[in-house]
């Protein structure tokens, strides 16, 4: 070895060994004849282990950016001038600003805390001053534990969603968090999905919600689908048919309880006079809305009206006593859907039947 060569070695750090490398003693071992796939197989998980590896190394170098803030690498970028215009440090004022309302790491289905918290003035904003939302039955949402909410769908874009989810969070004692589960009209759009991916929002298939609720979560589903959001104004109020009862079969083979969840004053936000329906489908929307404000304002038709709402919880609806194979029934299975659609459109009427005007309730 030279003289210095170990230092060099040390200032540089321990040198990466190529996966061949990492594999030829493991070969060696094997008898001369034969064991080419035991051989593969160990090849394979030893570029796992190093693929992971590097992930980590990756995650690590985002987390201490992310902990430098945006403010220090600004100021880094600042007090270098000129010569601090290197790839490297715009590199890192990228990843600063990213971090800035991103998190490092995102959960299993997308969830992005700091994300999450970003968007939530906007939401508390329509919650507490646009719309005055006011909730009751608070109390009849599980305090842990998996339960299903289901509720009636309006208003063109899934705002419902947003407040259902925040009437928990502000009034149950245990402020759960209510992951919804999202249409894939909303899950499949360029810029709506992954807002609503790190928002915490699900896209709504049957696997997803059992396992949201086998993790004991709370999961939100609207039933009447593209039929809810996308119905006319002159149908407001009145509840589509809830599909083949999934969400039934859903709450069956977990167990989870259903309660059922009314929402008035979402209908008028976007009231759709007409459909041109031949728009919307090359851009795959089930549908294209003729409201009074769109298209006709341009984005500023994309602003909801300011109406009044209120959201309603019932006492919830046990399912354990039925079992997982009652979810094979689909007698049971339609009759359970129905009367749960009986029961959101009797609490709607009460609710409509009490309130004096569409904007103060």
């Amino acid at each position: 070895m030279r003289p210095g060569a170990a230092g060099t070695s040390a200032g540089r750090g321990p040198k990466r060994m190529s996966t061949r490398a990492l594999a030829a003693p493991i070969a060696r071992r094997s008898p001369a004849g034969g064991a080419r796939r035991e051989r593969r197989a160990l090849i394979q998980a030893l570029e796992s282990q190093l693929t992971q590896m590097r992930r980590e190394l990756e995650w690590e170098r985002r987390g201490r950016i992310a902990g430098e803030g945006l403010e220090v690498s600004l100021a880094r970028l600042v007090h270098a001038g000129l010569r601090g215009l290197t790839l490297d440090n715009l590199g890192r004022l990228q990843a600063a600003l990213y971090f800035a309302w991103h998190s490092v790491k995102t959960e299993e289905f997308g969830r992005d805390p700091v994300f999450a918290d970003t968007l939530r003035p906007f939401f508390e904003f329509l919650y507490g001053v646009w719309w005055r939302v006011e909730a009751s039955g608070i109390e009849h949402i599980p305090a842990e534990g998996p339960a299903l909410v289901v509720a009636n769908h309006s208003g063109v874009l899934p705002y419902d969603g947003a407040m259902v989810k925040l009437a928990i969070q502000h009034h149950h004692p245990a402020r759960r968090d209510c992951r919804m589960l999202i249409l894939d009209m909303f899950a499949l759009l360029p810029f709506l999905a992954p807002t609503f991916m790190k928002n915490g929002e699900v896209r709504a298939h049957p696997d997803n919600a059992e396992r949201l609720l086998g993790n004991g979560e709370l999961v939100g589903v609207f039933p009447e689908g593209v039929k809810g959001v996308g119905k006319y104004f002159g149908e407001r109020y009145r509840l589509a048919r809830f599909g083949r009862g999934g969400f039934v079969r859903i709450a069956l083979r977990t167990g989870a309880p259903i309660v059922p969840c009314a929402v008035v004053g979402a209908e008028e936000i976007h009231p759709i006079l007409a459909r041109a329906d031949w728009v919307g489908r090359p851009l795959g929307l089930p549908y294209f809305p003729l409201t009074p404000t769109f298209p006709w304002l341009g984005p500023l038709g994309f602003i909801p009206l300011p109406t009044k709402w209120s959201i309603d919880f019932a006492d919830p609806i046990p399912m354990d006593g039925y079992g997982p194979e009652a979810a094979e029934d689909p007698i049971l299975v339609n009759r359970l859907s129905q009367e749960i659609r009986e029961t959101i459109q009797t609490m709607i009427d009460g609710r409509l039947a009490r309130r004096r005007s569409v904007w103060f309730g």
